[in-house]
């Protein structure tokens, strides 16, 4: 019994699986900070060509 326990406090085989979820949810959540901040930049960048170009006469 005792080389069951520690064999299976030895087996780090689950460490990797544990780092590249870590590591993928840290891309994925930069992802959307990414798109989120893209968003709402170009929102307000269409808002100032539209005004500038509505206070246009052609």
């Amino acid at each position: 019994m005792k080389h069951v326990i520690t064999s299976y406090a030895r087996d780090e085989s689950g460490a990797v699986t544990v780092d590249w979820v870590v590591l993928t949810a840290a891309i994925v959540a930069l992802a959307v900070a990414l798109v989120l901040t893209l968003t709402n930049g170009s929102v307000g960048v269409s808002a100032g060509v539209e005004a500038f170009l509505s206070s246009w006469s052609f």
